[in-house]
């Protein structure tokens, strides 16, 4: 089996977010097919669009449609983007990434209503919001367990469970 190389990859697309925009949910950094897709989450074993959609009573978009993914997040006035701009990487792996440059969230915190409402999946967007971007934003995120398939411990009902309740805590 061929060894993956490590790259250094910026981020290939924009945050996704409008002025209406309630919630941020971060990431660390798009997946491999994420940016062949150009859009978040676009690996189908990912549970984060069928976790969504269980806890806002809505329809899971198509795994292939990037407009039924932006009309859900606008319809749940969700904002998405990933806590890195850029980095070096094996692949997808989330434990490979080296030489963090963060993202900049000021503009969508100031350009829409999330005030601080920041949601962050799973422990490895956490660490580097806590490192990178707690100390400019000094908001405190929510800390979501991971939608990626490699989180295999946790079954969608409990990831839904959890997600929801999150989402409640920063709603108050």
């Amino acid at each position: 089996m061929k060894k993956a190389n490590r790259m250094t990859v910026s981020h290939t697309f924009s945050a996704f977010w409008r002025p209406d925009s309630k919630y941020l949910i971060l990431g660390s950094f798009p997946s491999v097919r994420s940016r062949e897709m150009n859009f978040y989450y676009g690996h189908p074993q990912n549970r984060f669009w069928k976790i969504l959609a269980a806890v806002f009573g809505d329809t899971t978009p198509a795994a292939d449609s990037t407009d039924e993914k932006k009309a859900f997040l606008i319809r749940n006035r969700i904002a998405l983007y990933d806590v890195i701009d850029s980095c070096s990487i094996i692949g997808s792996s989330d434990s490979s990434i080296r030489d963090v440059v963060p993202t900049d969230l000021a503009p969508i915190l100031a350009g829409s209503q999330i005030e601080d409402r920041i949601l962050v999946n799973g422990g490895t967007a956490y660490r580097l919001y806590m490192k990178y971007l707690f100390p400019k934003t000094g908001i405190r995120p929510a800390k979501l367990p991971s939608s990626s398939a490699a989180n295999a411990s946790w079954r969608l009902d409990a990831l839904v469970s959890a997600w929801k309740q999150a989402l409640l805590m920063v709603s108050c």
